[in-house]
């Protein structure tokens, strides 16, 4: 007999905007039997832009509201800014719920280059955070490891997933502080560390001025909140979930059909 799908509960996933549907989509992939809640918080978007205090306050505020009205099996936090700035706060503060973060994919960076000359692409919130130099220093001593904290780029990533139209130009000066040669040797990975930018990779790949590997960590987060949700193979995927929730309460029309197309309702 089929087994119920009401105590089945739904996997969270946070993100600052839409670039945490990089990693929705691999989520789904691996857990079909879980519904998913989409959480954007476009009304603080860009986090780059804000003092670290009162965005620690901001993202421990919403997940109060959101873990007490939809008690998730588990949280993905699906944005570097946000989890490397309030993740331990946010597992302190909830210790009763598993949270998945998401971190600059540094080692595995420092695993694959062969040149030596490893960049993480991130916001400038990412850059400026002990935790992304911790990485650095724990995994990738041995490489030379550029930050690159792009201003716009989250921005212009949000436009190019709605469909709006983005200038190579402006996309070229942000990527390209991302590309060293030194002794002969050139950048081969450049590390994505926001989770919008790889919906613009392929745009990436064609105005780079060399071939390099661009690390999306979209897959290994999905894999690690795949081990931690208790596999439940005789349930059917529930209804009454995958939606979006945007803390706007207004997200414009393309934005809107960007979500149908992931199979999300907007409430």
């Amino acid at each position: 007999m089929m087994e119920q799908t009401a105590d089945l509960k739904p996997v969270l996933v946070f993100d600052s905007g839409i670039g945490g549907l990089t990693v929705l989509r691999e989520a789904r992939v691996l857990m079909p039997e879980r519904g998913f809640i989409y959480v954007a918080d476009d009304a603080g978007f860009p986090y780059g832009g804000w003092e670290e205090g009162a965005l620690k306050e901001r993202i421990l505020s919403l997940f109060a509201k959101l873990l007490s009205q939809y008690e998730p099996e588990i949280c993905i936090i699906a944005c570097n800014t946000a989890f490397t700035l309030a993740g331990a706060n946010l597992r302190t503060a909830f210790p009763q719920m598993t949270f998945v973060g998401t971190v600059p994919a540094i080692k595995p960076a420092a695993e694959r280059t062969r040149s030596g000359l490893v960049t993480v692409l991130a916001t400038p919130g990412t850059v400026r955070r002990a935790y992304t130099r911790d990485l650095i220093q724990s995994f990738a001593s041995q490489c030379h490891v550029r930050l690159v904290g792009s201003e716009n780029l989250a921005r212009l990533s949000e436009a190019y997933i709605r469909g709006e139209p983005v200038s190579d130009d402006d996309v070229r000066a942000e990527i390209a502080p991302c590309f060293i040669e030194k002794d002969g040797a050139k950048t081969d990975i450049v590390v994505l560390a926001c989770t919008h930018y790889p919906f613009m990779a392929n745009v990436f790949r064609r105005l780079a001025p060399w071939p390099v590997d661009w690390l999306d960590p979209a897959e290994a987060i999905a894999r690690q909140a795949r081990r931690l949700v208790p596999v439940s193979p005789h349930h059917e995927h529930p209804s009454g979930f995958d939606f979006a929730y945007f803390t706007s309460g207004n997200p414009g029309f393309a934005t809107q059909r960007l979500m149908q197309g992931f199979g999300l309702s907007v409430l």
